[in-house]
């Protein structure tokens, strides 16, 4: 199985300090708090407060206040392991006991002893499924990064509590499946411009750079194909553009650069090393923890270094010492714009401003990161602000379906089985006077290859089959592309014909091969 590590460690080496409440921290307390005693056992609140605002602080302490006051236990969720023991170191520092789920626990035999859990959220899906009495007296679930929609599957076991979700931008992460379907108010907190004029972030002096972005192509999610990034910002032109906005702007700064794949992240790397730049170095969730965690302390203690990443520095990680934060890619993701440029907002002394450099026309897209927005009309139509960026030009496609990083790295067993093409399967078939349908079934096999291929047992399994349900939903809709019978009522009764053989064929998979159900 995949490597560990010392995950406390990875993202930050020192004890957890426990911080004095600011104002605002406190004001968003009392007026949370005060909404949890009025409203009933099943209502669910969603609170907004920008990247950098202490989100797990305030929510600890809510937890803190539920625990002494209700005398009912509090489930906090997350969907990143770093942010799983920060939550719970910040917990334990304030008081609270509490017991951290992750894959090595199997049962709680001790929770009378805790007031409070932890948990990723695929894991404890899993012991939920194996035992739905598996967490007792739960009065209270917090769910961090309240987007992700990963969360809502667990909202079925506890459908009489109240929930609380915290994001700092309440905007889910998949447009078919707004928050408002599964929170019932918004809670608005301090804003970003708000929290810079009382100094508690620094101020984005930002510089943008006109990119010519007609040749990016969008994925299923909504956001920009990682195979049309990289095509676009791993050509020597734009190379030549992001070393030249560096060293005009960012120079001998702590910067942070964000990339969209592996492959222009180490073509930046390759560069800046052949130009003379001996302080950079490259980070990827392939790397291991030991990687992570010297090359994050590395990053920390040199004043001037550079850090070209992917993906895994977006959230859970906190240096305030960064000065520059250069964004190599373009995103219509308004939650990762604003994570991004969070990692450079911090304050701390000598440091009230920090350098953003856009490379990929994202503040035209979005409005500057301290700009107003109304969240609650977000909240409240989230399709009518979405609809500002389906320009002609980025209309969606139904390319062949990517793989990010972190996927690549789940399904580390597979190899060629992770390349799929429904499309060619298609063409295969008809070309050899088959029925269409046998591309959808060898897709079925695929997906059953790639699934026992990487899980041990039949629970993890499970937990694979819901991290593939986006790829599994843009194959079936290539399927229904290429028949010609694309309504919304067929593609919805194909996939949850194919999710349920899929299924089918797992259990009688393990079964039969005396895996551990």
């Amino acid at each position: 199985m995949k490597e560990q590590g010392n995950i406390k460690e990875i993202f930050w080496e020192d004890s957890y300090e426990p911080k004095q409440l600011y104002p605002y921290q406190k004001e968003a307390i009392e007026k949370l708090f005060s909404r949890l005693n009025e409203v009933e056992d099943n209502i669910n609140l969603l609170f907004q407060l920008p990247t950098g605002g202490g989100k797990t602080i305030i929510f600890s302490e809510i937890a803190r206040r539920f625990i002494e006051q209700k005398k009912h236990k509090v489930l906090i969720l997350t969907h990143r392991i770093e942010l799983l023991y920060q939550t719970s170191a910040c917990l334990t520092e304030i008081g609270v006991s509490n017991k951290i789920i992750n894959s090595s626990v199997k049962e709680l035999s001790d929770q009378e002893n805790y007031q409070c859990f932890t948990a990723m959220v695929e894991t404890l899906n899993n012991r939920l499924i194996e035992n739905k009495f598996f967490l007792d007296d739960i009065a209270l679930v917090i769910v961090d990064e309240a987007h992700y929609n990963a969360f809502r599957k667990i909202f079925l076991y506890f459908k009489n509590v109240n929930i609380l979700g915290v994001t700092a931008t309440p905007l889910s992460s998949n447009k078919n499946l707004p928050l408002k379907d599964n929170y019932d108010e918004l809670i608005v907190g301090e804003s970003i411009a708000g929290l810079i004029t009382n100094g508690f972030l620094s101020k984005a002096t930002t510089y943008t750079y006109d990119v010519n972005l007609k040749s990016l192509k969008v994925g299923i999610n909504g956001d920009y194909t990682i195979s049309s990034l990289e095509r676009l910002y791993g050509d020597y032109m734009m190379l030549d553009r992001l070393l030249n906005a560096y060293e005009e702007l960012a120079k001998g700064t702590k910067t942070l650069i964000f990339n969209s794949g592996i492959f222009t992240s180490r073509c930046v790397l390759a560069l800046f090393k052949k130009v003379g730049y001996d302080n950079v170095r490259h980070l990827d969730s392939t790397c291991s923890m030991e990687e992570r965690r010297e090359t994050l302390h590395w990053f920390k203690v040199t004043p001037d270094a550079i850090l070209t990443s992917v993906s895994i520095l977006t959230t859970g990680f906190d240096e305030p010492a960064v000065e520059t934060i250069l964004l190599n890619r373009a995103t219509r993701s308004l939650t990762l714009y604003h994570q991004m440029i969070g990692r450079g907002s911090r304050v701390i002394p000598g440091k009230s401003a920090f350098t953003l450099i856009d490379l990929g026309n994202n503040t035209k897209r979005f409005g500057y990161w301290d700009a107003f927005i109304d969240w609650q009309d977000v909240f409240r139509q989230p399709n009518k602000f979405l609809e500002r960026f389906s320009e002609e030009e980025y209309e969606e496609t139904l390319d062949d379906y990517e793989f990010s990083p972190e996927m690549q790295e789940r399904f580390i067993n597979s190899g060629e089985d992770l390349y799929f093409s429904i499309k060619e399967e298609y063409d295969n078939s008809v070309q050899q006077g088959h029925k269409s349908i046998r591309a959808l079934e060898a897709s079925l096999q695929n997906h059953r290859r790639l699934i026992t291929e990487n899980a041990d047992h039949l629970p993890e399994a499970m937990e694979l089959l819901d991290l593939l349900k986006d790829e599994i939903a843009h194959r079936v809709k290539q399927y229904t592309n290429c028949i010609a019978k694309s309504t919304d009522n067929y593609y919805r009764w194909l996939l949850e014909k194919y999710e349920r053989d899929l299924r089918q064929h797992l259990k009688l998979a393990y079964r039969d091969n005396n895996f551990a159900a």
